[in-house]
């Protein structure tokens, strides 16, 4: 017998077929309304250009990599992982894994030279076990791990990409990477949901020390 819907998760349904973002991605075969995100951020701040190499954290379903790839043409290299399995994308290196894991973190690690990747971009979350505090020490958590591999793996001038939440650590967090990229900025896409307090911070030119 199946499970009775709560009125709350009957909410979301009718709220995601409503989505224009929802729609407009099965419409254009993207696997993920969060390719919207993505593609507002390219066509303000210009992140993508032919050959670069670019990291997809937290990738799957596989919205943004399938967005991105295109835009690196041949030359490029786009290297995605993620926690969950995610269906193959030509011309994506994808790994299944942790990131929080040492040994997923050097197996990423062994795919990227020190200095050799362009755009780090992480669209990573924690499971949300619906105690606000914890949620949000985790998802700092994650975006600090980011800045961390972004610290080692960008190139002089690199940029990173990186899912925040606003709340507690996320001025530490913008403080951190103002002391590591020339220019910090916070975006907010449309494609974000009003009440989410998700963000993304868009750090550019990567100062190695």
């Amino acid at each position: 017998m199946s499970k009775k819907r709560t009125p709350s998760s009957a909410r979301w349904l009718a709220e995601h077929a409503a989505d224009p973002y929802v729609r407009e991605a099965r419409r254009l075969g993207y696997r993920s309304r969060a390719a919207f995100k993505l593609k507002e951020l390219d066509e303000r701040d210009r992140l993508f250009r032919p050959g670069m190499t670019v990291i997809d954290l937290g990738a799957a379903p596989g919205g943004w990599s399938q967005y991105a790839r295109p835009r690196l043409g041949a030359a490029g290299t786009l290297i995605a992982l993620d926690l969950l399995p995610m269906e193959p994308i030509p011309g994506v290196r994808f790994l299944q894994g942790d990131f929080r894991e040492p040994a997923v973190l050097h197996a990423l690690e062994s795919l990227v030279a020190e200095g050799a990747a362009d755009l780090v971009m992480s669209d990573m979350a924690p499971n949300i076990s619906g105690v606000d505090a914890a949620d949000q020490a985790a998802a700092m958590a994650l975006a600090e791990l980011a800045l961390d591999f972004a610290r080692a793996r960008l190139k002089p001038g690199g940029t990173l990409l990186v899912k925040a939440f606003q709340g507690e650590g996320f001025e530490a967090l913008v403080a951190d990477l103002r002391a590591a990229f020339g220019r910090v900025q916070i975006r907010k896409p449309g494609a974000s949901r009003a009440r989410s307090r998700e963000i993304y911070l868009l750090a550019r030119n990567h100062a190695v020390r």
